[in-house]
């Protein structure tokens, strides 16, 4: 699968530049909050070329992140879908409204009658 080999590709230039081996997990996420910063940019400025070399910046980190905590990005995207796959909600100004919050039927209703 192309995915997979280039996660595995990935991780060896990671290995050859010692990022791996000579970083930690802690190195990396700074190192992805700067690149978010840079992807922010890039989404402020509507850059798709920008916004898509952000995007795969910031994967790259979070799988040197992966690699150095012993898991793996699809291992990472499984807890996460695990976590939320029955999660039931709405997107409300930007904020994700769970429907448990008391808000929540009277925002959806709002939403059906196209009031918000």
């Amino acid at each position: 699968m192309w995915t997979d080999y280039l996660l595995n590709r990935l991780t060896e230039w990671a290995y050859d530049r010692y990022i791996i081996q000579d970083s930690t997990p802690k190195d990396q996420f700074i190192k992805a909050v700067s690149e978010m910063g840079e992807l922010a940019n890039a989404i402020n400025k509507n850059n798709k070329d920008d916004i898509k070399d952000g995007i795969g910046d910031v994967i790259v980190c979070l799988n040197n992140i992966a690699v150095m905590c012993n898991t793996d990005i699809w291992d990472c995207l499984e807890v996460a879908w695990n976590s939320i796959k029955d999660r039931q909600g709405i997107m409300h100004n930007g904020v994700f409204i769970k429907s448990t919050d008391p808000k929540y039927e009277e925002i959806l209703r709002q939403k059906q009658n196209n009031i918000l």
